[in-house]
């Protein structure tokens, strides 16, 4: 079982739930991106989540979006995400996910870059628009490099889709939680607990919920409610706090992501 995997099937063995993180490499700055990465580390994350800058990111709002051009703006690119993940590469304990669209993974070389993240200390790979034709291919790839592919699952998708998907996943489901792109949401989409409740009790299949969980109150909310899952994702509100980071406050901001990651870890006890 890969690390990733370990780490959910813990916290499902304990009655928990795992806290992951994500951040866009390189926002607002490859420095603070390393800074962030120990401080979410030090305040508990159990996984975190770091997607590499892609210029037509279809799945993600404003702010990642935003988050994305202004790395892609400072030149970053996949080499500067492997710097970055050199720098943090034994010392940090959170196992790293990437998050990547296909085409940069193509124009690169699949192999290559599977080889290339594993090499870096990478455990687990998100490619939101990887064609389930090609699912397989890249699924045998990242179990040889020790990475698991995670594989989404959107709430429109059918039963028979839902089944296709889960009997493709290696070990993790990333369970969409609201149609749309990312981003802060005031409501939670509760009507996919027939999904994970079908993932959860008819497969062995482990659930990472995400898409606009941005408060310790819907954490709350969410792990209270009949969703069975084993992760949570927040990724905009985690940007909107790097987003409002100036020179002359970047210690002030990582110890406010430090504050915010704190509070959510708390909100899962």
């Amino acid at each position: 079982m890969n690390l990733i995997s370990q780490v959910l099937q813990k916290k499902r063995q304990n009655s928990e739930c795992a806290l992951i993180p994500f951040l866009t490499a390189g926002y607002p700055s490859i420095h603070l991106t390393i800074e962030a990465l120990f401080m979410l580390d030090k305040q508990g994350a159990d996984i975190i989540e770091l997607g590499i800058p892609y210029s037509d990111a279809l799945a993600d709002g404003p702010l990642i979006q935003n988050a994305s051009k202004v790395a892609l703006k400072n030149g970053v690119y996949i080499d500067q995400v492997v710097h970055i993940l050199s720098k943090i590469q034994t010392k940090i304990v959170a196992p790293i996910i990437i998050f990547t669209y296909y085409n940069p993974i193509l124009v690169r070389g699949i192999r290559h870059f599977i080889q290339e993240i594993s090499q870096f200390g990478v455990k687990g790979l998100i490619i939101p628009d990887l064609p389930i034709e090609e699912t397989n291919y890249v699924s045998r790839l990242c179990s040889y490099y020790d990475l698991e592919l995670i594989l989404f699952i959107a709430p429109t998708s059918s039963q028979t889709r839902v089944n296709n998907i889960v009997s493709q996943a290696p070990g993790c489901i990333y369970l969409v939680s609201n149609t749309g792109v990312t981003g802060i949401r005031d409501y939670i989409n509760y009507d996919i607990g027939y999904i994970s409740n079908h993932i959860y009790f008819k497969t062995n299949k482990l659930i990472m919920l995400g898409f606009g969980i941005s408060s310790p109150i819907q954490v709350s909310n969410i792990l209270k409610s009949k969703l069975n899952i084993d992760a949570i994702v927040v990724g905009s509100a985690f940007t909107n706090i790097l987003s409002q980071c100036s020179d002359d406050s970047i210690v002030n901001s990582i110890q406010e992501l430090g504050c915010f990651c704190k509070q959510m870890k708390l909100a899962m006890m």
